[in-house]
């Protein structure tokens, strides 16, 4: 039986799932304005193995979502898994936050474009096609009226995430499509991809392994006059 923790605290919400052999059995999550993650975490892992018959001795492994995010909610996070895997001596799996994101929204077609709000008119994001694979990579990027100018055309693109809303006045396109319900990435999408890297043994290093802040922003390109 294989027994996985799920912790998702890049954003304002914090959330954490358990699955058994892949299949999810529980979540407990909350989205404020405040963090409140290093207060609920560890409140929300306690209750969840106990609702299900389950103890900390119990778990195959621990999934934390590695960023890029807020800084804070990472490093609560990032340091909480870490600390308790090498308590328990189980091993650890990070998973990337933009396509945990992704993994919300069910589409058959076209492009999906995870956000996340930094500050100002800057995202972090990224793009999938609609069966979840990455085709452009994690980028730190401020937004103006140009940008995703190559994506304008017939194929339907979704811009998903906190980042999204704030963008939708400059990104104008008939095929741009901005999704409310989809805002934070959630604990529950972790389900599968961290099922899968568990059984191909795609873990981390417990003792050097740093969350994925991603700093640098691309500004965009200057327009000629």
């Amino acid at each position: 039986m294989i027994v996985l923790l799920n912790i998702e605290t890049a954003t304002k919400n914090c959330s954490v799932s358990l699955s058994v052999d892949g299949t999810p059995v529980g979540v407990k999550e909350i989205a404020e304005e405040h963090f409140s993650h290093a207060e609920k975490l560890h409140v929300f892992i306690e209750a969840l193995l106990k609702e299900n018959g389950f103890q900390m001795k119990d778990l195959s492994a621990i999934a934390v979502s590695q960023g890029p995010g807020s800084y804070t909610g990472l490093r609560i996070g990032v340091s909480s898994v870490k600390g308790l895997c090498y308590g328990l001596s189980i091993p650890m799996i990070a998973l990337d936050t933009l396509q945990i994101l992704a993994k919300q929204l069910q589409v058959t077609s076209g492009w999906i474009i995870p956000m996340i709000d930094a500050r100002r008119m800057e995202v972090f994001c990224a793009t999938f096609s609609h069966d979840g694979n990455l085709v452009k990579a994690i980028e730190a990027k401020v937004v103006d009226e140009s940008s995703f100018g190559e994506l304008k055309g017939d194929t339907p693109v979704y811009f998903i995430g906190d980042g999204a809303m704030k963008c939708a006045e400059v990104l104008q396109a008939p095929n741009f499509h901005f999704c409310e319900a989809v805002v934070y990435p959630s604990a529950k999408e972790m389900v599968g991809l961290s099922y899968q890297k568990y059984l191909d043994q795609d873990f981390v290093d417990v003792a050097y392994f740093e969350p994925y802040y991603l700093k640098d922003f691309v500004l965009p390109a200057k327009k000629q006059k």
